[in-house]
């Protein structure tokens, strides 16, 4: 097993409503999971090859709850990456090189019954974590872009954080608002939903703590 090491940021924007259950071990809000992710390497490697500066996206969808599989993902991978990057970034979004169910790419990986083909393209994608911005643009394939969450009360920013010390994506995320929309290969919409900011350290065996 080669050993990888990622560190970086990410935005994602599901279907569920603030808070969203299964960051808490429940059952999604609305019956089903959908979701959008995007990702900047700040810093990274898959053993020799270095994955820094790239950028991956993903759509998900599961006609249920997430651990009940059958579930459907589509992945982009940035085009400047040359062909050992591409292959890198591959092997692990689809859970290769880690240990069984150590991160989030793992285990989707392992609930996933229809894998598109992947597309190298152009990813437009930044995210200011702190701030619970975002933007993810893939031409003719995704759009998602993210913002705080507002009080109704006078449209002053709400500020939330998720935090799990034994999670195997993040250890704290900021909770915003996101609004999604996938075209092609896979098609889904979401509107002020749920929305996911958290800086990111992951390598073979899980989150990287402290």
């Amino acid at each position: 097993m080669a050993y990888w090491n990622l560190k970086g940021r990410e935005f994602a924007n599901c279907n569920c409503d603030y808070g969203c259950n299964c960051q808490f071990g429940g059952l999604p809000d609305k019956g089903r999971c959908q979701a959008v992710f995007g990702m900047v390497i700040d810093e990274g490697f898959h053993g020799e090859t270095d994955l820094s500066g790239l950028k991956i996206a993903a759509v998900f969808s599961w006609p249920g709850a997430i651990h009940e599989g059958k579930g459907e993902c589509a992945a982009f991978v940035d085009e400047q990456a040359n062909e050992a990057q591409r292959q890198s970034l591959l092997t692990i979004m689809t859970g290769g090189d880690t240990d069984p169910m150590a991160t989030v790419f793992a285990v989707f990986a392992s609930t996933i019954e229809t894998m598109h083909a992947p597309q190298f393209t152009p990813i437009e994608f930044d995210v200011d974590v702190e701030g619970r911005k975002g933007h993810l643009h893939i031409a003719d394939h995704v759009e998602m872009s993210g913002e705080p969450i507002r009080s109704l009360i006078d449209g002053s920013e709400v500020r939330a954080q998720i935090r799990l010390p034994d999670g195997f994506e993040y250890e704290v995320a900021e909770v915003g608002s996101g609004t999604s929309r996938s075209i092609a290969p896979m098609q889904l919409e979401h509107k002020a939903s749920y929305g996911q900011f958290a800086h990111l350290h992951l390598d073979s065996h899980g989150v990287v703590r402290g």
